[in-house]
């Protein structure tokens, strides 16, 4: 399998290469030359597998000349030893053709532990092979960053410096990524907001001779792995719920795009995945852009939900390619644009695509603190607010009742025990493990908003 960029001018690269790369030379981001496509009679087939084995099938064509059947496997194996439920991601059922994934059984409780553990052990095989190195800078709106901690803590090959928005993450997000004293391990947080802090991360990715200099990588979900792993609990899912003999909708919570396009690549790959449905806070930019043809950056509003506090959507750069026929030279155009004046136009022919498959709705903090007490009342389901806003998307989406429709809850409701506790009047414990977060030592180093004092961090 080989790999392109959505502008069309960077190198064309193996998987191997593209998950080392992060971010292409070009600025854009890597995505497959062509789609794998599986049979419905493959699909059928792999049903009965366990997590663990679809994710294997569903990936080894991503991987393709770069690792082996048996080495994905084995990484794929060590990577879901920490969750903590049996069946990885479990399905529960929360009314008529309703249904929700908890995506939060992984190590620190939110769906990014699905692709990043995989990510950590990925980036050790590689590099061990190599006997080469990555320093890895990554922006976190409040998940990211613990999980990509996580991933990557104590490994020798690997030095990694997380930013995120000082003030705008919740106290366990934050303390997630803080109270961890591993020696590669650095949090740096930013005087500004998680698009700053995506910025800065570009910043330091367009400085090619900076980038060379201390072998700059990347976790978020600009890296192609992290959405490659994410495809699996998509088709997961799908096949409990009877494809490819049925169709399915998702209604995802969604700030940077990564998640939602998981469910795109699935459908690529073949599953009937009829209906995508855009979850939006305050922070809206996707649900305005879904009802116009204008995508507009305005002001980011801190929320309940402050891992979907975001207004540049890196992700939607893939979709954007996939819809304008893989016009790398238009992408860049847009992009360029976007930047520039902080609104991109699309015509009506990419919105008519666009919204044959994508719905889009909005929930603000009243609201959303009014779907999680409903929904603990009428379901039991005691939600996060990111969740929150995923359940009440699909119902609210036009295809609701003629479709079996999927919420992502993507957080546990711990991890936002204060906005929890004041919309239903119970406080989510943390498990166990994680019992004496709030009395472990911090450390941390706050950073303003500026591309020099970061790249001097990083030299160190």
């Amino acid at each position: 399998m080989r790999y392109v960029s959505t502008r069309g001018k960077a190198p064309v690269l193996s998987f191997d290469d593209v998950l080392l790369a992060g971010l292409a030379r070009d600025g854009g981001l890597y995505v497959p030359e062509r789609w794998p496509v599986v049979t419905a009679e493959q699909w059928r087939a792999w049903r009965s597998l366990t997590y663990g084995q679809l994710a294997v099938e569903v990936m080894a064509p991503f991987v393709d000349g770069s690792l082996t059947r048996d080495e994905l496997a084995a990484l794929v194996d060590r990577s879901l030893g920490s969750f903590g439920h049996r069946a990885i991601a479990p399905l529960k059922q929360l009314g008529a053709n309703h249904y929700v994934l908890e995506l939060f059984h992984g190590p620190t409780l939110a769906f990014k532990d699905y692709a990043l553990q995989l990510v950590g052990n990925l980036f050790e095989h590689v590099l061990e092979r190599r006997g080469d190195h990555v320093t890895i800078v990554g922006a976190t709106s409040g998940d990211t960053g613990s999980a990509a901690i996580e991933a990557c803590r104590d490994r020798r090959n690997v030095r990694i410096f997380i930013l995120h928005p000082h003030g705008r993450v919740s106290d366990v997000q934050r303390r997630q990524m803080t109270t961890v004293h591993s020696s590669n391990v650095t949090n740096l947080a930013v005087d500004g907001t998680f698009d700053d802090c995506q910025d800065l991360v570009k910043g330091l990715f367009a400085d090619e001779a900076f980038r060379d200099e201390v072998h700059l990588s990347a976790v978020n979900s600009i890296n192609w792995a992290r959405i490659m792993a994410q495809v699996v609990y998509y088709a997961w899912t799908a096949l409990q719920l009877g494809a490819p003999d049925r169709s399915v909708g998702f209604a995802v919570p969604t700030g940077n795009f990564g998640n939602i396009f998981a469910g795109y690549v699935a459908r690529q790959m073949g599953l009937p995945i009829e209906r995508l449905v855009i979850g939006s806070n305050r922070n809206d930019i996707l649900t305005r852009f879904t009802h116009s043809s204008a995508m507009r950056i305005t002001g980011v509003e801190p929320s309940l939900s402050p891992s979907m506090d975001i207004q540049v959507s890196s992700n939607f750069e893939r979709l954007l390619f996939e819809l304008l026929g893989r016009d790398g030279a238009r992408v860049e155009e847009l992009m360029r644009g976007f930047r520039e004046h902080g609104v991109m136009e699309v015509d009506e022919a990419f919105m008519t695509a666009f919204r044959s498959l994508f719905g889009a709705t909005r929930y603000d903090d009243e609201q959303t603190g009014a779907i999680i007490r409903r929904t603990l009342d009428e379901t039991g389901e005691l939600l996060c607010p990111h969740s929150a806003i995923g359940v009440q998307a699909a119902i609210d989406d036009r295809a609701f009742g003629s479709l079996p429709m999927v919420s992502m809850a993507t957080a546990h409701p711990a991890k936002f025990p204060d906005a929890v506790e004041q919309a239903s009047g119970v406080r989510p414990g943390l498990p166990p493990r994680m019992a004496d977060l709030f009395e472990r030592e911090e450390r941390l180093q706050r950073i303003g908003n500026d591309i020099e004092a970061l790249k001097a961090v990083v030299r160190g």
